[in-house]
């Protein structure tokens, strides 16, 4: 019985393949003037377009906002005595207060000039006017490198009055609030953007970057020609594809099981994000929760009886999840999983111990082989732009569940090696990301704007 409930979560490699297609069917809609407004995925243009070359040189500050914690990062770009590109980094984590991300735009906006203002104190540099790079991670429509208008929160944010705003400028209007600093916003990116800049000063041939933490997305360099939203067919622009509201106009409906279902019921966003729901961190361990539930329900877990913790939403965190499965891997054994459930207020035999493991490994692989799909048909489609025999490529990649769970990586490297036969992909693990490559987004439109008042 615990097997029949399980299977459900299983993909065969012809679903896989579909789910594939049907991602590149919404890329194709999201790049074109006439479908664009109706396809769930928005492919958004970035305005990002040159990767830089390792000659920009300064001091840059870098924000990152793109979940429960905010970055302020010291970004100091040089070249050494080799003539070689080296970069420098001093950053502090502010956690944002729950008010600030369920007030006012103006509220948390305040927050963040307040955490800047004490990272410039801390560091001496108040007194210095630098160029700032913003990653900010969530869907944005661009007008300019420093101009966009936040389209919808996600992952939790609600504060009112940013949406169909311009970022940059709330941003602006904070510090101008504060008056105790200036700064000189050069460029506003998405976390996925930022983590592919950062990868490329590793490996030249990183052209797609991928975030799977608190959220899901990726953003990859296409043709100019092909992204209708901007004018101009000549080189590349990065797009941010957005992939993580994939499934809102029913592309997934045959694939959503009824724990989707009630995740997506009783989130801050129902109907939205369908996609990243399947995936990402922020949803993962509650789908574990309702699962266990369901056991409980049929009477095949826990004699048929759970704890009150264990029936409340959002108490199964995702890091249990990692947790659940690491610990099999390292000793085999089921004291961690044990001391994980007593901790919810259930006492498990040694068969309870292995049915969670099976619930944890059944929602993690899935969700590896859902993202595994989805970067296929990234990939394919740009070997397919690019009509090379085979694409020889580089993806980034940064997040939580990538980087902190013991089985994500390989089941989703896995996935889309399977389902990428003419391509040879490299995947590169960001460190420092976000914040290392908006700095370094910074650095390239500091050049590119000077350039602009040279010539």
């Amino acid at each position: 019985m615990v097997e029949q409930i399980l299977t459900e979560f299983r993909l065969t490699k012809e679903e896989l393949k579909e789910i594939m297609n049907r991602m590149q069917r919404e890329m194709e809609r999201g790049l074109r003037i006439e479908t664009h407004e109706e396809a769930s995925v928005k492919m958004l243009p970035t305005y990002v377009c040159s990767t830089p070359e390792g000659s920009e040189v300064g001091d840059f500050l870098a924000l990152d906002l793109g979940g429960t914690n905010f970055r302020v990062m010291l970004v100091k770009v040089g070249a050494d005595e080799e003539k070689c590109w080296k970069v420098e980094t001093k950053n502090q984590m502010y956690s944002i207060p729950e008010d600030a991300m369920t007030g006012t735009a103006e509220m948390l906006f305040d927050y963040i000039a307040e955490c800047m203002s004490d990272f410039l104190d801390k560091h001496h540099i108040k007194h210095k006017k630098l160029p700032l790079g913003f990653t900010f991670s969530f869907p944005v429509r661009h007008e300019d490198i420093d101009k966009g208008i936040l389209l919808n929160w996600t992952k939790g944010f609600k504060a009112s009055g940013a949406e169909g705003n311009n970022v940059v400028g709330l941003l602006r209007d904070a510090i101008k609030r504060r008056g105790d600093f200036e700064m000189d916003v050069v460029a506003m990116v998405n976390d996925t953007v930022a983590t592919m800049i950062s990868c490329y000063y590793e490996d030249r041939s990183c052209e797609v970057g991928m975030i799977v933490g608190t959220g899901c997305n990726a953003c990859y360099m296409e043709e100019m020609s092909t992204v209708e939203l901007v004018e101009g067919e000549e080189g590349r622009m990065c797009v941010n594809t957005e992939w993580g509201a994939f499934g809102d106009n029913g592309e997934l409906e045959d694939y959503r099981l009824e724990y989707d279902r009630v995740v997506d019921e009783t989130s801050i966003n129902p109907g939205q994000q369908l996609y990243e729901k399947l995936i990402s961190g922020k949803y993962m361990g509650e789908l574990v929760r309702l699962v266990l539930m369901k056991l409980v329900n049929e009477d095949l877990l826990f004699n048929g009886e759970a704890s009150e913790t264990l029936k409340t939403r959002g108490c199964f965190e995702t890091r249990f999840v990692s947790q659940v499965e690491r610990r099999v891997i390292d000793t085999g054994d089921r004291k961690q999983i044990y001391n994980i459930l007593t901790s919810l207020g259930v006492h498990p035999s040694e068969l309870d111990c292995d049915i969670v493991r099976l619930v944890c490994e059944s929602v993690s692989t899935r969700s590896a082989h859902f993202c595994g799909a989805g970067l296929a048909g990234v990939i394919n489609l740009m070997r397919e732009r690019r009509s090379q025999e085979a694409l020889k490529i580089t993806v980034g990649v940064d997040g939580s569940v990538y980087k902190l769970h013991p089985c994500f990586r390989d089941r989703f490297h896995k996935i889309v090696w399977e389902l990428t036969p003419h391509c040879e992909i490299t995947f590169i693990q960001s460190e420092e990301g976000s914040g290392r490559g908006a700095a370094l987004i910074s650095a390239v439109a500091c050049k590119m704007a000077n350039c602009m008042l040279t010539h």
